[in-house]
């Protein structure tokens, strides 16, 4: 996330930072670290691989030369807490879920950051960084614990406290939060509710350190400032955050971008933004701050409650790293995002299209060589005008506050150009210009591999990377699947199955080809494409369109028990439907126990006469099945003539 002093035009955040850096071409960018203290999950997929999006335009895109310090927070309440209901120490919980975040990260292809810091490896730091706040009277001791002074510090000239989030200045459920659960018995020891801890008295079993205030820990806020300080205020030539009092202002305001999640703008980004600048002086300690929209599974923020809480060890299990990254570029980092079965469907549609877009050029250029006749005509031409139209448009959205949703809407106009201009050689027998239709798909190539979603080390020029390689060992299994093949072809062959022969084709096309790392395409005319591909990946394939048929197949049985039942309630005489109706507390008693002439309801099962607000809601329902069933027996009537 990234945090702005002052006004702030989201929608032309890269415009303003593009003018703002390009003396520098170094940005120094600050990423709010996880607290470790459970399993990682797709809100922090979200943060972190969104920004590592952002990470790679900045410096594959934008060529900037960036320097990214992430804190960990491997102390606090909630981890104190975790850690004592487990029995065990603060450092064993939190090393544990580091290394697990750390691993996922890795597996979702998030780059590591340049700078990594804990906030129990910086606690002399954070002392002395308090304490140089508290000598300036804008932070006060009380009864061993330490409070930055909102107050004081809003009087100071040219300071100004909650600039991110004014409007939720006095929310008292979110400093309470902001303060954590088991400090907030310390109320009262504050002169304002508005006033944060920097420094907590600690309490019996919670670890501790030693301070001019007596035995306490850090707050939450504080760490960040001091961390990020220590790291780029060495980088502006001081040798640490103690050097402070000797850096100039511009040293200590080198922070050009800090992100995070949206939940963090207040109260920690503005408290952590509040403090640093009471330390050093500078009235704008961050240029820009860059926040990730909030993240919903089908609708619903996550919580293990609802049952949508998920890991990203259990997303990955369901989708490939590509596929999240793909599904993330899809919407605007700052944006609330639904993740979901339709969310992910049109994710690996999006990338599909794009696979095959690959295969599909790289045939091409299998089929022809760059030193054939070239002469480009004017459909050649229009590809290019594509081509160069596609670079200016995703130049222009990455500039416009990280676009990618519209970013990977210019490469599918690309695409669609592209194929359009083949499919144009193939019915007018032309044939294609390769270096037109390379050009558009190094293109594309290019933007993925800024986007993360080709490695930069794959080594391919054009298209997603093949797993496998191709050394001679991968013929072996192609050739035992040949043969199986021919021996399943020629006993239906000699049976005169032709059916059978067909079938085998498929079954060939189907199973035997995709753990082989070969898909098979069958075209119009009856001639075939191959294509080569992850083995992974196909199989990962045909397992989601299985999982994708089950779905269907399920809904559509859902579907029709449900039109089932209610025609077999429609058969039944209004009579009969009053009679057969049960409670609705799952008792399965029925409702009523007597009726009258008509066989309308009068009493309830247990013998309670209905009054007459009951009586009529029991004839509306009567009457109302009553055209239910006179419906039915009118359209057996109609049947049977």
């Amino acid at each position: 996330m990234v945090h702005v002093s002052g006004s702030f035009n989201s929608s032309r955040l890269i415009s303003q930072l593009y003018v703002n850096l390009t003396s520098l071409f170094h940005s120094r960018k600050k990423r709010c670290g996880p607290t470790v203290y459970a399993d990682s999950h797709m809100g922090h997929a979200r943060t972190y691989l969104g920004f590592d999006i952002i990470r790679r335009i900045l410096q594959d895109h934008f060529n900037y030369n960036v320097t990214l310090c992430m804190n960990i927070t491997d102390l606090d309440d909630k981890i104190i807490q975790r850690a004592n209901e487990n029995g065990i120490s603060c450092e064993e919980l939190s090393r544990k879920f580091e290394l697990e975040f750390h691993r996922d990260m890795e597996k979702l292809g998030v780059e590591p950051p340049n700078v990594l810091t804990r906030v129990t490896e910086y606690m002399d730091e954070i002392v002395e960084y308090i304490d140089t706040i508290v000598k300036k009277d804008l932070a006060y001791e009380s009864n061993g614990s330490v409070y930055f002074d909102v107050e004081g510090f809003s009087k100071q000239e040219g300071m100004a406290y909650c600039k991110l989030a004014p409007e939720q200045v006095n929310n008292a459920e979110l400093l309470a939060e902001g303060e954590g659960k088991l400090t907030q018995d310390f109320a009262s020891d504050k002169r304002s509710a508005r006033d944060f801890a920097l420094w907590k008295k600690s309490k019996e079993g919670e670890p501790t350190w030693s301070s001019p205030w007596g035995e306490g820990r850090p707050g939450w806020h504080i760490e960040c400032s001091v961390m990020a300080s220590d790291v780029f205020v060495q980088m502006s030539g001081g040798s640490s955050a103690k050097d402070a009092a000797t850096a100039t202002k511009s040293d200590l305001c080198r922070m050009d971008i800090h992100s995070g999640g949206v939940d963090l703008k207040f109260p920690h980004h503005d408290n952590e933004m509040a403090q640093a600048e009471a330390h050093s002086g500078c009235n704008q300690w961050v240029n820009y701050f860059v926040h990730a929209g909030h993240l919903h599974i089908k609708g619903f923020k996550m919580s293990k409650s609802l049952k949508n809480f998920i890991t990203i060890q259990g997303a990955l299990e369901q989708s490939t790293a590509r596929q999240i990254r793909m599904c993330f570029l899809l919407h605007k980092y700052n944006s609330p995002m639904d993740y979901g079965d339709n969310t992910m469907s049109h994710a690996i549609s999006i990338e599909s299209i794009f696979k095959n877009f690959f295969d599909n050029v790289l045939a091409v250029l299998r089929e022809g060589k760059i030193t054939d006749a070239q002469r480009w005509d004017s459909n050649a031409r229009n590809l290019q005008l594509a081509v160069d139209k596609a670079v200016n448009a995703v130049d222009d959205a990455l500039k416009d506050d990280f676009d990618t949703p519209t970013s990977m809407s210019a490469l599918a106009d690309l695409v669609k150009a592209t194929n359009l201009y083949l499919e144009g050689c193939v019915a007018e027998d032309r044939t294609p210009v390769s270096l037109a239709v390379r050009n558009a798909a190094r293109f594309v190539t290019k933007i993925f591999k800024t986007f993360g979603l080709i490695p930069e080390t794959s080594g391919v020029e054009i298209g997603f990377p093949i797993g496998g390689g191709d050394s001679g060992e991968t013929l072996n299994p192609v050739l035992d699947a040949l043969i199986d093949f021919r021996s399943s072809v020629r006993d239906k062959a000699r049976a005169k199955d032709i059916s059978g022969v067909l079938e085998e084709c498929d079954t060939f096309r189907d199973d035997a080809l995709p753990p082989l790392g070969i898909r098979l395409e069958d075209k119009t005319g009856g001639k075939s494409v191959w294509k080569r591909a992850d083995p992974a990946e196909l199989m990962k394939e045909r397992e989601q369109q299985e999982l994708e048929k089950k779905r269907k197949a399920d809904e559509k049985r859902a579907a029709d028990q449900e039109k089932a039942k209610k025609e077999a309630l429609n058969k039944l005489s209004p009579e009969d439907f009053m009679r057969q109706l049960t409670l609705d507390d799952d008792s399965a008693k029925v409702k009523y126990s007597k009726f009258d002439e008509t066989g309308g309801p009068t009493h309830f099962h247990d013998g309670e006469e209905l009054n007459k607000s009951q009586m009529k809601k029991a004839k509306k329902e009567f009457q109302g099945q009553q055209k239910k069933y006179e419906k039915f027996v009118k359209s057996q009537t109609s049947i049977t003539k």
